[in-house]
This record gives C-alpha cells, structure tokens and sequence, in this order.
C-alpha cells in the first residue's frame, strides 16, 4: 500500500475524528497538530509486524454547514 487517506471530520464539542478508508485504524485529538503525532502512531502500531506500511499519508477534512430554511 503507497497511500492511507484518513477522513477527518471536527467534533461538535471540539476536537477532531480521524478514520482510515479501508483499514480499521481511528484516533482522535484535540488540535490538527496533535492529530497528526495520533496518526502517525496509529499507523505505526498497526502496521507493527514488518507489513507494508504506506509511504504517504492523506487527511481528508470533511465538514458539514448547517444553514438556516
């Protein structure tokens, strides 16, 4: 696997979720910046047993708007 793109969505209460697309590894935090470390452990201890670990690592930001009708 070259690429894990992780889709990363903000909490109501604060924070950020990030889920991997395919892969069952998910983390959380509370800043962009503590998401990052999150899943760049998350990737290494998933991937702790010699398999192939990805050499690139996407987050892709969804966010929702609320309008008024």
């Amino acid at each position: 696997m070259k690429e894990l793109i992780f889709e990363v969505s903000e909490d109501i209460q604060g924070g950020y979720t990030a889920s991997a697309l395919g892969v069952g590894i998910h983390t959380q935090a509370e800043s962009v910046e503590e998401l990052k470390a999150m899943v760049r452990d998350a990737v290494e201890c998933y991937y702790e047993d010699g398999d192939e670990k990805p050499s690139l690592i996407r987050l892709h930001f969804v966010r929702d708007e609320v309008m008024a009708v």
